[in-house]
């Protein structure tokens, strides 16, 4: 395969400030795109704002020739949203390519969890993609194209400790990227789901020892990857981190059929239960359809 470039391809990449997003920013930059640089600049916990963040990481785009706006608008409500893909728009024209990629962190145990700290999470991650995403997907529709990445987490795939908040938000993107995968089919609108495994701000003492070996550099080829026209892939999840690069995918188990016209009893179930969990001859279904025919061809 030749160079993968983004030459008259327009990036919205969210929480390009620092990070993640700050490298996928630079090659994307480097390669040819031009750059939606958003950042609110807050903390981790989402307090606080600022622009030297997205300003600076704009500036080192332009310094090395390239093209980039800096945009300080808050993913979290509809009208932060509609302004982020409004500014690409604006300055470039079209929007290519959204990389959903700004998060918070409010880490508490279950028991001790605030609405709060739930609502701001779900703001940031779930609802930030969300309103970043809907005028991007209008804008990519009209032009036959588009290229969505979205940052979820083991934390939702598989769970961690005191981060129900953030795993319950982060499943969440798999779901909307999945019904974007299936909708943006027809206008070559491609969307799949990262779970990285990065030294940032964020992580940097969650991580401990492992850190030094998780750069965010070794996140940023896949992204590119996702992002780019090269990539074909799209409804699936991956996970990717110190330089492993590795699918997710939610399968689905032929289980156990109690039989037509047949209402099992609890016991019953029970019976079963190692039929029900089997992993063996799983299939990975591309929608509900899938599950759906799974199901008629037993009551046929």
């Amino acid at each position: 395969m030749g160079d993968i470039r983004y030459d008259k391809r327009v990036a919205v990449i969210t929480g390009a400030g620092g990070g993640l997003g700050k490298t996928y920013a630079l090659l994307l930059a480097s390669r040819g795109a031009k750059v939606v640089v958003n950042d609110l600049g807050g903390k981790p916990d989402g307090t606080g704002a600022s622009h030297s963040a997205a300003d600076q990481t704009a500036q080192e785009i332009r310094d090395q020739g390239g093209e980039a706006i800096a945009n300080y608008d808050s993913v979290s409500t509809p009208e932060g949203g509609e302004a982020i893909i409004k500014a690409a728009l604006d300055k470039f024209g079209r929007v290519d390519i959204v990389i959903n990629n700004a998060g918070v962190l409010r880490d508490k145990t279950f028991a001790k969890l605030t609405p709060e700290e739930l609502n701001v999470v779900l703001d940031v991650h779930l609802k930030g993609a969300f309103f970043v995403s809907q005028p991007a997907f209008r804008a990519m529709k009209t032009q036959n194209y588009g290229r969505f990445v979205f940052t979820a987490s083991a934390a939702g795939l598989f769970g961690n400790f005191g981060q129900t908040n953030y795993g319950a938000a982060k499943m969440g993107l798999v779901g909307l990227s999945n019904v974007l995968a299936i909708e943006g089919a027809k206008n070559n609108i491609r969307s799949n789901v990262i779970a990285p495994i990065a030294k940032t701000r964020m992580t940097e003492e969650l991580l401990g020892p492992l850190a030094e070996f998780v750069k965010p550099e070794l996140v940023t080829p896949l992204v590119a990857y996702l992002a780019s026209e090269a990539c074909e892939v799209t409804h699936e999840i991956f996970s990717v981190g110190g330089g492993r690069y590795a699918r997710i995918f939610i399968g689905l188990t032929p289980g156990w059929f109690a039989g037509k016209d047949t209402v099992p009893k609890v016991e019953d179930v029970a019976d079963h239960m190692a039929q029900i969990r089997s992993t063996a001859d799983y299939i990975i279904p591309d929608g509900i359809g899938d599950e759906m025919r799974q199901i008629a061809k037993l009551l046929r």
